[in-house]
């Protein structure tokens, strides 16, 4: 069955609490190398059949992201 997936992620201009709190803990863990955390969602659907791309944009604009304040990147399956 194909599988479509869905990040969502804070826009870069919304302050990400939790980011910052995993990055803070990476330092003191001396991981001084990562400069930026952020924290998101990920979302696998198993689809049937060939969902449009308007549709699945629909799904995790709507119900998956709120999209004043979230991104949704797409992963659809290889055709």
């Amino acid at each position: 069955m194909p599988q479509v997936v869905v990040d969502v992620v804070l826009k870069p201009e919304i302050s990400d609490p939790q980011g910052q709190a995993v990055l803070g803990a990476l330092g003191r863990l001396g991981h001084t190398q990562v400069t930026g955390v952020r924290q998101g969602k990920h979302f696998v659907l198993d689809v049937e059949g060939t969902p449009s791309r308007e549709e699945l944009e629909q799904i995790a604009e709507t119900l998956l992201a709120n999209p004043v304040i979230e991104d949704v990147e797409l992963h659809l399956p290889e055709a």
